[in-house]
C-alpha cells in the first residue's frame, strides 16, 4: 500500500493556514541597526595609514586582550611599508562597546615588538585570525600570514594585554592569501585554521585550494594532520575549473545544517562562472575531514536568483567576484538554520548579500547591503569594493545585537564599516488580514488590477524593505509574495485575499513628514509635505562640499533623482512625477536622514 506523502508546497500552506489559525505569532528577525565607518581619522583610529597601504583586506575579531570586558579586532595592512615596501603590518585595534576604536597597536617589522625580518613584498598581514589563547597566558592570541617567493609563511603570534608580541612560532611554506578561525574541529582545545589558496595550481591553472590546519602545543602545524581540499585532494572531485580562484579570502564554518553528523564549510570559487563567482558548500566528514558532497551556489543555482554582473573592472578582471569574502552570523531569520553573508566586492559598488540557507545547504532567499538596499544608509564609493572582506564580531554592545566587519575603500587607506545589526520581533496577527488605509511606504502590488509591479519578494525581504522604510507595519501574502509596508496610521482589516499582516515592533517612527534636528548646531526642514509641485529642503547649514546630496527614490527603492545641496535651500520639483509616496534622502556633512515625501 502507497503512503501519502504530502508536497513540501501543500505542507507550505498546510502550516500556513494553521499558522493563521492559531493565535498570535511573534518571530525574530536581524535589522540594520547602525554602522561604525573605521578608517584614518574617523572611527577613533588614528595610525598615520598611508594610501596604499590596503587597510582592513583581512580582519578578524580576537577576543578581550587588554581586560576591559570588550572585544577586540585584528586588521591586516598588507602593504605597509615598515621596513621594506610593502612589508605589511597588522592592527590590534583595542574597542569600544559602541563599534569605535579606543586605541590601537601596531605590529609591523619597526613596532610592536616583532622581530622578524620581513622582505620587501612579504605582504605580512595578508590573512589575519583571532585563534584563542594557544600559549596559555589567558590573553588571546593571532595567527597572521606573510606571501613572498621563499618567505610563505605563517605566524602563531602570542600577545601581551597590551597588544605588542610577547613571542611567536613561525611556521613555514603556507601560503594564506586568508585565513580563518573555524573552531575546534578535532576536539583538541585548540581553534583550527583553514588557510586559503585561491591561487593554487592544483589540478590547473590558479583552480585554487583550502588547507585545514590543526596545531600542537608549541604553536606548530601538525603538518601529517593538514588536510588539503582542491580539485584533486580532499574528495572535492569534479567542479572547479581552471582561474576558478577556489579558496577566496576567507571560508565560513557553518556548522551542522542537516543534522547528519557532518559540518558544513563555505568556500568561495570568486572567478567562477565567468567572473561572476560562486560559492561551494562543502560537507565534511567527521573523522577525515574529506569532502562527502557538496553543492554550488551562483546565479540561478541552488535558490540563489540575483544577476552577477561580468562586466569588465577596473583592476583588469571581470565579474562580480561573488564569494570572495564571508563569515558565518548564526540564524538572522529565526528559523533554526545558521545563514552566511558573502559578498559580490565589484558589483557596482560592491554589494554585500545576506543567505538565508535551507538545512538541505541551499538558498532560502537573499537580501543585499548596498547603497540603497539593506536600510544602512551606506555611501558608498562607485567603485568601493565594498565586501572584499567580511568577519564576525558577535556581541560587541552586551546588548543582544550582533556586529559584522565589512571591508572597503579602494583606492583609498582602506576602510572597514562595522555594521551593527539587531533582533527584531516580528508580531503576525491571527486570522488572515492586511493593513489598510494609511500611508503606503513600500509596495510591489498593484490593489486595483491586482497583479505585481515589480518581482515578487520571500517574506525575508519583506522584513527588510519594513526595515528600510521605518514601517510600522505590514502586509505579506504567502502565496503570490506581494509586500505592502505602511505607517503607523494604518488599520487592521480582514483580508479577502489570504493575506497576513504583520506588526514591527522595531517601528521607531524617525522616518519623518518634516523637520529632523541633525545636531545641536543644524537642522533640515522638508516643505511643503504632502505637495502638489515642488519640495524645498532648508538646512541652518552654511558651510557645504561636493559630498552633500540630496536623493529621491520611489517605493521600489529605485533612485530618480540626485542632486548636490550647495546652498541653505533646494528646490526639487515632483512635477513630473505620479502621485504617490516617495522618500527623499539627504546627506549632509556625513550625516544621513530619511524623509517620507507625498505627491499629491
Amino acid at each position: 500500500m502507497t503512503k501519502f506523502k504530502p508536497s513540501p508546497i501543500l505542507c507550505t500552506m498546510i502550516f500556513l493556514i494553521m499558522a493563521n489559525i492559531a493565535n498570535t505569532q511573534i518571530f525574530t528577525q536581524f535589522s540594520p541597526d547602525d554602522f561604525v565607518q573605521i578608517e584614518e581619522g574617523s572611527g577613533g583610529f588614528f595610525a598615520d595609514i598611508d594610501n596604499g597601504d590596503r587597510f582592513s583586506r583581512d580582519h578578524d575579531v580576537v577576543g578581550d586582550i587588554n581586560g576591559d570586558g570588550i572585544k577586540d579586532l585584528v586588521v591586516g595592512a598588507r602593504s605597509d611599508d615598515d621596513g621594506e615596501t610593502d612589508a605589511g603590518a597588522v592592527y590590534i585595534l583595542f574597542m569600544n562597546n559602541d563599534g569605535t576604536v579606543l586605541s590601537n597597536q601596531k605590529i609591523s617589522m619597526l613596532e610592536g615588538g616583532f622581530t622578524e625580518i620581513l622582505n620587501e613584498g612579504s605582504f605580512f598581514g595578508y590573512g589575519v585570525a583571532g585563534i584563542g589563547d594557544y600559549d596559555g597566558d589567558n590573553i588571546p592570541d593571532i595567527a597572521v600570514s606573510a606571501l613572498s617567493p621563499g618567505n610563505n609563511s605563517l605566524f602563531i603570534i602570542h600577545l601581551n594585554s597590551n597588544g605588542t608580541v610577547k613571542s611567536y612560532v613561525k611556521n613555514l611554506n603556507i601560503v594564506a592569501q586568508g585565513l580563518s578561525a573555524i573552531g575546534d574541529l578535532n576536539n583538541d582545545g585548540k581553534i583550527d585554521l583553514v588557510a586559503c589558496d585561491p591561487s593554487s595550481n592544483q589540478g590547473g591553472t590558479q583552480r585554487g585550494a583550502i588547507r585545514i590546519l590543526f596545531f600542537d602545543n608549541n604553536s606548530q602545524i601538525i603538518t601529517n594532520n593538514t588536510v588539503t581540499i582542491s580539485s584533486t585532494q580532499g574528495g572535492f572531485g569534479m567542479g572547479l575549473l581552471d582561474n576558478d580562484r577556489f579558496g577566496g579570502r576567507e571560508v565560513a564554518m557553518l556548522g551542522d545544517l542537516d543534522n547528519d553528523g557532518t559540518k558544513e564549510l563555505a568556500v568561495g570559487a570568486f572567478m567562477s562562472d565567468d567572473g561572476k563567482g560562486a560559492i561551494w558548500i562543502l560537507s565534511l566528514d567527521a573523522i577525515t575531514y574529506n569532502v562527502v558532497s557538496k553543492i554550488k551556489i551562483t546565479e540561478g543555482l541552488n535558490g540563489f536568483s540575483d544577476i552577477l554582473t561580468t562586466s569588465s573592472n577596473p583592476n583588469g578582471t571581470s565579474g562580480a567576484s561573488f564569494g570572495h569574502s564571508m563569515c558565518a552570523p548564526g540564524d538572522l531569520n529565526g528559523d533554526g538554520i545558521p545563514d552566511l553573508i558573502t559578498g559580490a566586492n565589484q558589483q557596482n559598488e560592491g554589494w554585500a548579500y545576506i543567505l538565508y540557507l535551507n538545512s538541505d545547504k541551499t538558498v532560502k532567499t537573499y537580501t543585499r547591503i548596498n547603497n540603497t538596499d539593506g536600510g544602512f544608509d551606506l555611501n558608498l564609493d562607485p567603485e568601493e569594493r565594498f565586501s572584499r572582506s567580511i568577519s564576525f564580531i558577535g556581541d560587541l554592545r552586551g546588548d543582544g545585537t550582533i556586529a559584522v566587519n565589512i571591508g572597503g575603500g579602494a583606492g583609498s587607506t582602506g576602510i572597514l564599516y562595522l555594521l551593527f545589526f539587531k533582533p527584531c520581533n516580528l508580531t503576525q496577527q491571527s486570522g488572515f488580514n492586511h493593513w489598510s488605509d494609511g500611508n503606503t511606504l513600500f509596495t510591489n502590488w498593484n490593489h486595483s488590477m491586482q497583479m505585481l509591479t515589480s518581482d515578487s519578494l520571500t517574506l525575508e525581504q519583506c522584513v527588510i524593505k519594513a526595515f528600510e522604510t521605518d514601517a510600522a507595519y505590514m502586509t505579506y501574502n504567502f502565496n503570490d509574495g506581494r509586500c505592502i509596508c505602511k505607517d503607523s496610521t494604518a488599520i487592521l482589516a480582514a483580508s479577502t485575499e489570504l493575506s497576513t499582516a504583520f506588526s514591527n515592533d522595531c517601528y521607531s517612527g524617525l522616518v519623518s513628514t518634516n523637520n529632523y534636528e541633525l545636531n545641536d548646531e543644524y537642522s533640515i526642514d522638508i516643505y511643503p509635505n504632502p505637495t502638489v509641485s515642488d519640495i524645498i529642503l532648508s538646512t541652518t547649514e552654511i558651510s557645504f562640499s561636493e559630498k552633500d546630496k540630496i536623493l529621491l527614490y520611489n517605493v521600489l527603492g529605485e533612485l530618480l533623482h540626485t542632486s548636490n545641496i550647495t546652498n541653505q535651500q533646494t528646490i526639487l520639483s515632483l512635477s513630473f512625477y505620479p502621485s504617490g509616496i516617495y522618500l527623499l534622502r539627504t546627506n549632509i556633512n556625513g550625516v544621513y536622514k530619511t524623509f517620507k515625501i507625498i505627491k499629491q
